[in-house]
């Protein structure tokens, strides 16, 4: 078994004084430490030699593998596994050579400082990160904790809350906690104008005025919020769609035909790191969807010009399907012999010729077939009645 040679220290803004006994005599015994300018700066004069954070970044991973054989030290800035660098290099470096010395995390100095319970709020990254990820999360009356990227995403964050119709929200932004230098800002999103530390964690109370937009992470949009040429799947469908799609922690969709990326962005939106591929042959309904995905707060959607089956070659497995345009039998095969284990394949149809493929392929592979029928209220002269929606033919199954 491998024995462990790097040491990964949390480390707040007490420094050296605020490590446990143990730790303290780990980092000061080291070889090398690997830091950040700041985390070199808290730790003092020391006679290990020093290395900054490499760049690109990606090539940290390289970096602590040449000195395998020293004490290394790796310094990140609190629990070194919550949203840190920890994480990263316990992916690519065997965990049974590794020692973590977590120290307090900028959560939970923040949740402290707030009287929040820590279980009660939300809790998420935007540090080197698109700040717009963190749209997916204004909910009424919900707690956020953000680590951020830099002195701006304060005041980007509160125009996104007031755009959406929550420019009450308290915002509270905690920089150095722990330090002799720490300092809170306090005000509402709507009037926003605190000039902050670069380094930071903001918290914000998440307050709906009567006409806020209301975006549950459940699946459901309604169908304005998405721009589109109208070719889309509407959202009573999408809501079923997503359903048999079951979108979990970290999984990869393939949205096959994506248009204007409704079904796409609502997979990513409904998990944790959910992942989407949206392929997509026209360039007009990929803007759109780009678009859409950056409003609605899953700007990591990607998207790939391209016909199927052959656009998929290449593609990661991906752990759900989607076929809302474009099915055939070759693009089946493809996708079917693409998705992982456990996988769900979901396709929908409108035109007779797209329902009667299914219907093949549903006495050939098996799986569950169903028609759904939407009708919708509206006017009709000065009284009300029901207008369908056109018919769709959903063939849904699981790879097992």
């Amino acid at each position: 078994m491998a024995e462990p040679w790097l040491h990964i220290v949390g480390i707040g803004e007490d420094g050296m004084d605020g490590l446990l006994p143990a730790t303290r005599a780990v980092v000061t015994a080291a070889d090398v430490i690997i830091g950040g300018d700041r985390h070199h700066r808290l730790t003092g004069d020391l006679p290990a030699k020093r290395l900054a954070w490499p760049h690109p970044f990606d090539a940290l991973i390289d970096t602590i593998k040449g000195l395998k054989g020293q004490r290394v030290v790796v310094l990140a800035t609190g629990d070194p596994l919550w949203y840190s660098v920890g994480a990263r290099i316990g992916r690519a470096i065997d965990p049974a050579e590794i020692i973590y010395h977590p120290q307090l995390s900028a959560f939970q100095l923040a949740a402290a400082r707030m009287g929040w319970s820590l279980a009660d709020v939300e809790t998420l990254t935007v540090h080197g990160r698109p700040v717009e990820q963190m749209i997916a999360f204004i909910q009424p009356d919900l707690r956020l904790l953000v680590l951020t990227t830099g002195k701006e995403t304060p005041a980007q964050i509160a125009k996104f809350l007031t755009a959406r119709g929550f420019g009450a929200s308290r915002m509270s932004v905690l920089a150095a906690m722990g330090g002799k230098d720490e300092v809170r800002f306090d005000g509402i999103a709507e009037s926003w104008h605190h000039d902050v530390p670069a380094f930071n964690t903001l918290a914000v109370e998440c307050i709906a005025a009567p006409d806020a937009a209301l975006l549950p992470r459940v699946p459901g949009l309604a169908d304005d919020l998405f721009q589109s040429d109208g070719t889309m799947t509407k959202q009573e469908i999408r809501a079923a769609t997503l359903a048999k799609l079951m979108p979990m922690r970290g999984a990869l969709l393939w949205d096959i035909g994506c248009g204007c990326g409704s079904v796409a962005i609502e997979w990513m939106r409904a998990a944790r790191y959910a992942r989407a591929i949206g392929i997509e042959p026209r360039a007009d309904r990929r803007a759109m969807a780009a678009a859409n995905a950056l409003a609605l707060g899953v700007p990591k959607l990607a998207l790939v010009d391209g016909t199927v089956p052959a656009a998929l070659d290449g593609l990661a497995a991906p752990d759900a399907i989607f076929i809302g345009g474009g099915l055939s039998r070759p693009t089946f095969e493809a996708a079917w012999d693409a998705l992982r284990p456990l996988g769900r394949l979901v396709a929908n149809a409108v035109t007779l010729e797209s329902e009667a493929a299914l219907i093949a392929l549903h006495k050939a592979y098996g799986g569950d077939l169903v028609k759904l029928s939407v009708h919708r209220a509206s006017p009709v002269g000065s009284l009300t009645g029901w207008r369908p929606l056109m018919p769709v033919t959903q063939w849904s199954l699981v790879k097992r």
